[in-house]
């Protein structure tokens, strides 16, 4: 965040004004150098979150591309300027890197090859040894692309993320826009116009910058924080094997859903699920084919429900779903796909996924509670085995 706004030069006639610029770089790679040894000792080296490794390293970036622009003006700016560029990118999709961990998504390779090749090959062909915005138009609209799509993230947050992700995002926002006011800046009046240097010159990047670390310098290590919370909950809360939620955590989720004033309104519907023959497939294939069998009934589950549904693995073989605003007709439907999805999933050595038998039942304002749900879902699903398997019942359907 340090060297967002604190970037090209254009060398002047007087020396006050390189003199200002090269203070203001020194002053603000000290700064970046110290915030950067705080994150890491009190937010890195405590949490081990994603996020705050990420945001080492867009420090790090960031001060080592500020600092190549301190040889502007020498013999060393031909290959200085476009490497500070580049850093200074790798910097952007960094932030957007840690900003899209903290919704436990991967950013593509690409973006870590793309922003930053197209920045370096725009700055080569734009004559780098005499011109210090070698590449600018590429170079700011990279960063302002990379530092909104960081935004983007921040702002997708679940609701039930920490506040500190609000100012984050607009912080992050305010930078994309000011990027891009600076690329509009730049292609209409040049760097070297008066409303360039008047609107998005060194001394308003300065500023600019300075209250976004300022705004950051409280957020970051309460979302490092979180994160790393959120991960320790996740893995008390999800069954090793499959990633779905585990046994108690599912009952506990589902008894807090049906226990809401609202819920208890509603209807919906559960599902119990098990697969069918499963001792053969251990016995047959051994037990590494029995593993990929429950992960792929679980990625076909996952893929099936929507985002509000519940998914767990019941204990063995079983699985449950607990589907909120479900009929017993949509849940036979949901049932139906996912052993579709389950039969097109492949396993080495031509061995065939096993069937699965569904037990349903649904849920009002005078069910019981979750036992007396489970127990109708699971005397369903005996009666779907005892008519012989690969089947779904319905409890409202039973004698």
């Amino acid at each position: 965040m340090a060297y967002w706004g604190v970037h090209h030069f254009v060398i002047r006639g007087t020396s006050e004004m390189a003199l200002d610029t090269a203070t203001l770089r020194a002053s603000f790679g000290l700064m970046a150098f110290v915030l950067g040894l705080l994150f890491y000792f009190s937010a890195y080296r405590t949490t081990r979150s994603p996020y705050s490794g990420w945001w080492c390293i867009a420090l790090l970036f960031f001060l080592f591309g500020s600092a190549a622009f301190l040889l502007n003006g020498t013999g060393h700016q031909w290959w200085a300027n476009p490497l500070g560029n580049v850093l200074l990118v790798h910097g952007g999709v960094a932030v957007w890197a840690g900003a899209r961990s903290l919704r436990t998504k991967m950013l593509k390779r690409w973006a870590f090859t793309v922003f930053p090749l197209v920045t370096l090959l725009a700055s080569v062909v734009d004559n780098p040894g005499t011109n210090t915005w070698a590449g600018g138009p590429v170079f700011l609209a990279a960063m302002s692309m990379t530092i909104g799509l960081a935004s983007r993230e921040l702002w997708r947050l679940e609701p039930g993320y920490s506040r500190v992700r609000i100012p984050m995002a607009a912080a992050a926002g305010g930078v994309s826009v000011f990027y891009f006011g600076r690329l509009v800046g730049f292609l209409l009046d040049g760097p070297d116009g008066p409303v360039f240097d008047t609107f998005f010159g060194s001394a308003v990047t300065t500023l600019v910058t300075m209250v976004m670390l300022v705004v950051v310098s409280f957020s970051m290590a309460a979302l490092s924080t979180e994160q790393q919370t959120r991960a320790l909950k996740m893995v008390a809360t999800r069954d090793d094997l499959t990633g779905l939620l585990n046994r108690k955590a599912f009952l506990d989720l589902a008894a807090e859903q049906l226990a809401d004033p609202a819920a208890a309104r509603a209807s919906g519907a559960l599902i119990m699920a098990d697969l069918d023959h499963f001792k053969t497939v251990n016995d047959t294939y051994g037990h590494a084919a029995g593993d990929r069998a429950l992960q792929a009934f679980a990625v076909a589950c996952t893929d099936t429900v929507r985002s509000t549904d519940l998914a767990g693995r019941y204990g063995g073989e079983e699985f449950v779903l607990l589907l909120p605003g479900a009929s017993a007709d949509r849940a036979e439907h949901i049932a139906d796909e996912v052993s579709r999805r389950l039969a097109r999933a492949s396993m080495a050595d031509g061995v065939q996924m096993p069937t699965v038998s569904y037990g349903v039942a649904t849920y009002d304002a005078g069910t019981a509670g979750m036992d007396a749900l489970i127990a109708s879902a699971d005397a369903a699903l005996y009666t779907a085995k005892s008519l012989g398997r690969n089947r779904t019942a319905r409890s409202d359907r039973i004698g």
